[in-house]
């Protein structure tokens, strides 16, 4: 006897709208395809929105690293000041800092997604990590807020959740098991797909290991939703995105101009120089003046308005990510930068207007109210457990 109803949401990283729209993707399956809205920032800060609905201001997550010298767990840790010592030529090599970044992982505790990039050690013990726990597990939130994974536990629900550690084979693999065992009724999922926003950064969207990509997912949610068809009398869909990707045309070098500046780092000012902006903390009333003079000069990008972040909802009480975020024009790449140090066949981070940065969202029910922005999906997910739970009670 078949089950009674299951609820899939399948999120695939960085397939954006227009991938989505010019690609055949489960067409016969996916009746409802439309752009969706992302959150400005990176995935560290769009996933905590799709999981709380939540703008960033309201669930502290923004980019990784947050000046806060005071705060940092890199202030007093020996392997860093050890580091330190260590000749650029090989700390800055990915593999070392990838090492690097478990070996820090594992002696901070911390659970959720870690990386030191390209950080450089003498600077790590002036920021503070902004991702120290696991988002899907409870507490993972830095204000304390609740996530729809959170509102499946409290409700008791049966429930898969992808493990965002293990491989997308392994995940798929998983839910297939959880969905076929006769001990178990899993009536809500949550598949994440991440290897797609590797592909995208790697190659660019016109590439053919994209189109490559594209279709072995469909492959893959084919068989997935043919074993859950066997398994349950409805077969509820919903797949989206975080954000699209951008074709990178140009890089850009901010630090040597704020350098050439005479202002002191951790004196006058702070910077962080994240893949697509430059974010800055004003610590003398006069590094304001001299960092916007210095950048207004170029012509690859320009400071977010006051309205522009309170639009994006990055406008955060402390400042804590940055008084001042300049902003690179869509596919310019900042190289080198805290993120990296060469270039990069695409990237994402810009302007949410841009049609390169908008997601996408597909179902195979209709939805009212459609979602309009990444924070709706979460509406969208509760609706399928409030069913759910309905569904249960009425048995």
């Amino acid at each position: 006897m078949k089950k009674k109803s299951v609820s899939l949401c399948v999120f695939i990283d960085a397939f954006g709208w227009d991938l989505m729209k010019t690609h055949p993707f489960l067409d016969d399956v996916l009746t409802h395809k439309q752009p969706l809205d992302t959150i400005f920032g990176y995935s560290s800060t769009c996933d905590p929105t799709i999981l709380t609905g939540l703008l960033p201001r309201e669930h502290g997550h923004f980019s990784f690293f947050a000046y806060a010298p005071e705060q940092s767990p890199f202030r007093r840790c020996l392997f860093i000041q050890l580091m330190r010592l260590v000749p650029k030529s090989l700390s800055s090599r990915g593999r070392v800092r990838n090492i690097a970044s478990r070996i820090l992982r594992r002696r901070l505790g911390y659970t959720g997604y870690f990386n030191i990039y390209n950080m450089p050690f003498k600077l790590l013990p002036s920021f503070d990590y902004t991702e120290k726990k696991d988002l899907y597990q409870k507490g993972g939130i830095n204000s304390g807020s609740d996530t729809i994974m959170d509102y499946a536990r409290d409700n008791k629900l049966d429930f898969f959740l992808s493990d965002w550690k293990a491989s997308e084979t392994d995940n798929l693999n998983a839910l297939t098991q959880s969905l076929t065992d006769p001990k178990r009724n899993v009536q809500f999922a949550y598949l994440y797909m991440a290897s797609m926003d590797a592909i995208l950064h790697q190659w660019g969207t016109q590439a053919k290991p994209v189109e490559e990509k594209i279709k072995w997912y469909e492959e893959q949610l084919y068989t997935l939703l043919a074993t859950a068809h066997e398994q349950y009398e409805e077969v509820r869909v919903h797949l989206f995105s975080d954000h699209g990707m951008t074709d990178i045309e140009s890089t850009c070098d901010l630090i040597p101009y704020i350098e050439k500046t005479g202002l002191v780092f951790g004196e006058d000012y702070a910077a962080v120089y994240d893949s697509t902006m430059a974010r800055f903390w004003y610590l003398k009333p006069h590094a304001e003046k001299i960092i916007r003079e210095t950048l207004k000069s170029l012509d690859c990008g320009s400071f977010l308005s006051q309205e522009t972040m309170n639009r994006y909802g990055i406008d955060f009480p402390d400042n804590r990510y940055g008084d001042d975020f300049y902003l690179l024009n869509p596919g310019v790449l900042l190289v080198p930068s805290h993120m990296g140090e060469r270039p990069l066949k695409g990237m994402h981070g810009y302007a949410i207007e841009h049609h390169a940065s908008v997601a996408s969202y597909a179902s195979n029910v209709q939805i009212e109210p459609k979602p309009k922005r990444l924070d709706d999906l979460y509406a969208i997910m509760k609706g399928e457990i409030d069913r759910c739970l309905k569904q249960e009670q009425s048995q």
